[in-house]
């Protein structure tokens, strides 16, 4: 346990290498500053954007101010302990004077989003040191933060996506025809089309293409996240968010269902509408009928147990209209989502009951007792 018996331990892990790292940083402050102090002890342990793990000092900045993006900069070096025996960090200079105090902790919480984070990378690293996490496992945190095989395993459980195309080594395309659809797929498609980076999150790298002319140049800005592209048909209709917590019992629970709703003039939902921009309004919860709020609710239970999901997760949707009645198609689901200020995820659960210190408790408390790796 901690040096402090009474307490809990948590290394809040934050920044990363991906595209994602100040997003990271933002959350990490959010969730540092709602786990309660006379319950736990906090180590805020910070990656930098080469790789480098840090316990941050205390004056490291961690918000978005004036539309300038955190980073994870100076502090002390430590490293993952990967001998299951040592149960946490090692600091690299021996001669810190807060070394010996980072020897062991409890549980991480790795508030990471993005490649060598919520990929399952750092969740393989995590197993292999011993240590409880918050979160999914490798293998539902790789299979999320794959568009292409969250689509499939979807698909194979039953759940509706929207039609697409995946475009692989597109990093390598040497001329702009090199990566172009044939004229069947891009009849198919139709017009919008967003070409994504495969692997990847906060609208990073995403292109809205509403002329086949744009495609190369959206392309090359996806590959340049990730060679690997998709390329998915514009699904129309309200764009609705539900979040999935493990229950006490390790079943999921669904949150209210929210929706997002953009000002005119905004097109979609890009990184600058997320965070810099002043360009959606929330309704939390969602105007929906009861049917449509549990048809959503459903949903998303069955999407995060057609992943393997644990622990968290929330799941992004259209709802339209078909021949049929409703149309309701999942976009994507994401193992860590954003835990800033106006992140979609902890204000759902607000409006569902479960206040934002309770919504960390409970997810370090699972990991801790093994509930939100309880089989299902």
């Amino acid at each position: 346990m901690s040096g402090n018996p009474a307490k809990v331990r948590v290394a809040v892990v934050f920044g990363g290498r991906s595209a994602e790292h100040a997003i990271s940083c933002v959350s990490a402050a959010s969730v540092m500053a709602a786990l309660d102090r006379d319950r736990y002890e906090v180590v805020p342990v910070g990656i930098a954007t080469d790789g480098r793990w840090v316990l941050t000092d205390p004056d490291q900045r961690l918000a978005i101010t004036d539309g300038t993006l955190p980073e994870v900069t100076g502090g002390t070096p430590v490293s993952l302990v990967g001998d299951p025996a040592g149960r946490g960090l090692a600091v690299l200079d021996p001669s810190a004077a807060r070394g010996p105090a980072l020897t062991e902790v409890d549980v991480v919480f790795p508030v990471l989003h993005g490649a060598y984070g919520e990929d399952g990378t750092i969740q393989g690293l995590l197993e292999m040191a011993g240590l409880p996490y918050v979160g999914s496992g490798v293998f539902a945190s790789a299979a999320s933060m794959d568009k292409e095989f969250t689509k499939k395993l979807l698909a194979a459980a039953g759940l509706p996506q929207g039609d697409h195309v995946v475009l692989r080594d597109a990093a390598g395309a040497v001329s702009p025809d090199a990566a172009l659809l044939d004229d069947a797929a891009r009849e198919r498609l139709g017009l919008p089309v967003f070409v994504k980076p495969a692997r990847a999150g906060s609208s990073i790298g995403i292109t809205r293409v509403t002329d086949w002319e744009q495609f190369p140049a959206a392309v090359a800005e996806a590959a340049a996240v990730d060679p690997k592209v998709i390329v998915e048909a514009a699904v129309p209709g309200r764009e609705i968010e539900c979040g999935v917590l493990a229950g006490r019992d390790g079943m999921p629970e669904a949150s209210l269902p929210a929706e997002i709703r953009l000002h005119p003039g905004v097109d979609w939902y890009d990184f600058a509408a997320k965070y810099l921009d002043d360009a959606a309004d929330f309704d939390i919860p969602a105007d929906l009928s009861a049917g449509q709020t549990a048809t959503v609710r459903e949903a998303a239970r069955r999407a995060y147990l057609a992943l393997d999901c644990r622990g968290l997760a929330r799941v992004d949707f259209f709802l339209g209209s078909g021949p049929d009645g409703d149309r309701l198609v999942i976009n994507e689901v994401n193992t860590m989502p954003g835990f800033t200020s106006i992140s979609m995820f902890a204000r759902m659960w607000a409006a569902t009951g479960v206040d934002f210190a309770e919504l960390v408790d409970r997810l370090v408390t699972g990991a801790l007792d093994g509930g939100s790796r309880t089989a299902r």
